[in-house]
């Protein structure tokens, strides 16, 4: 800048910025820089001077007037024929005071924790939702209940309903604890945050059978995936069809269907085993089975195996629901966090009918007749 301004008179002031490389926009901002804030910010002749500010705040705080809005202050002092400020200065002055704020009771929402929750074997953690079926009519909807064990991807329970009903729920759940012989301390169960789901009933029999329960956070579709991604499959099936007739309808399709998922339904997640044989212990013994193949196929051809010998894929050994940023080892202990109709079928896949109106009628699971 020095140089610049020791050779423009007789340089110029283009020629020595390029000997220097320097911008000429450069130079003149930095000989002519503009205004600071406070600077440009002039108090205006209009404003109130410091006394009169405070004169006005004082006012405002006055026992007779501090419960007031500033209209009715500024339209009292008025009627008294006094003259402080305009309306919109009181604001002003307040809201540089930091005391201009909405004084109803707002609404907090609470800060809901993210459920991490984390299964190593089965019966550790279920998962378990309703979702609707379409009925013959337009605004009509058979309700489907379907409790999933998140480690196998084993179905323990399901039920078709005509509506959404805790009894219903606490019957199924029941029925599916007492099938798996689920012991006090062995399950969480996982579920988002329906009327059924958060239900009084529900979190009783749970609480009498010590199974500790957790939910979704409130509008957070990806809380329950497990869930979600079963009733995907259900309806992407080729023969799931548009509507069903009746409730009867519903049943007779989703009976086989949960026969099919369970021991002939080959699941990526469970590496490309059916849910039935994680859920009773046989994955092992297939993985095996599989690897003996891979193998002779190897030894046959192994030219066409460019990495090796093949492995089938594995099995996992820890299924997370939320999945913190440093995983725990696979060894750890499952996951505890407590938080604040149709046909069932119980682990085979076979129906345990159940009435919606309160006439008892008997059932059939398995070999067993039920009374509900």
């Amino acid at each position: 800048m020095r140089a610049v301004e020791q050779y423009r008179a007789t340089l110029g002031v283009a020629v020595v910025c390029a000997a220097l490389a320097l911008a000429r926009a450069t130079y003149y901002r930095r000989r002519s820089p503009k205004p600071t804030p406070a600077e440009r910010q002039a108090s205006s002749p209009r404003a109130l001077s410091p006394i009169e500010r405070q004169t006005v705040l004082d006012t405002l705080h006055s026992p007779r007037f501090v419960d007031m809005a500033p209209a009715t202050v500024y339209a009292t002092l008025l009627d008294e024929g006094t003259y402080l400020c305009s309306e919109r200065t009181m604001y002003r002055l307040l809201a540089a005071s930091h005391q201009v704020r909405e004084r109803r009771n707002q609404l907090r929402h609470p800060s809901y924790t993210k459920p991490e929750l984390l299964a190593t074997a089965p019966r550790q953690l279920w998962s378990w939702d309703i979702t609707k079926l379409l009925g013959p009519a337009k605004w009509t909807y058979f309700y489907l209940y379907v409790i999933l064990d998140v480690f196998s991807r084993y179905v323990v329970g399901w039920m078709v309903a005509d509506g959404e009903s805790a009894a219903l729920a606490e019957t199924l759940i029941a029925e599916s604890c007492r099938r798996q012989n689920i012991a006090p301390g062995q399950l969480t169960l996982h579920a988002d945050r329906g009327t059924s789901m958060r239900s009084k009933p529900v979190a009783l029999l749970l609480a009498d059978l010590g199974v500790a329960k957790t939910h979704s956070r409130p509008h957070v579709s990806d809380d329950n995936p497990f869930s979600e991604a079963q009733f995907k499959t259900l309806k992407y099936r080729p023969d799931f069809p548009d509507r069903f007739g009746c409730r009867q309808d519903a049943r007779r399709y989703c009976a086989p269907f949960f026969g099919w998922y369970n021991t002939v339904h080959r699941h990526s997640g469970i590496g490309l085993h059916t849910p039935h044989d994680v859920h009773y212990g046989l994955a092992a013994s297939r993985r095996a089975e599989r690897t003996v193949v891979l193998a002779a196929a190897h030894a046959v051809h192994p030219e066409r195996f460019v990495r090796g010998a093949p492995l089938p894929p594995a099995l996992p050994s820890a299924v997370w629901i939320n999945p913190p940023s440093s995983v725990s080892p696979p060894g750890d202990q499952p996951a505890r966090a407590i938080s604040g109709c149709g046909g069932i079928a119980v682990g085979n896949g076979l129906p345990l009918s159940i009435s919606n109106s309160a006439e008892r009628v008997p059932v059939a699971v398995g070999t067993e007749e039920v009374r509900v």
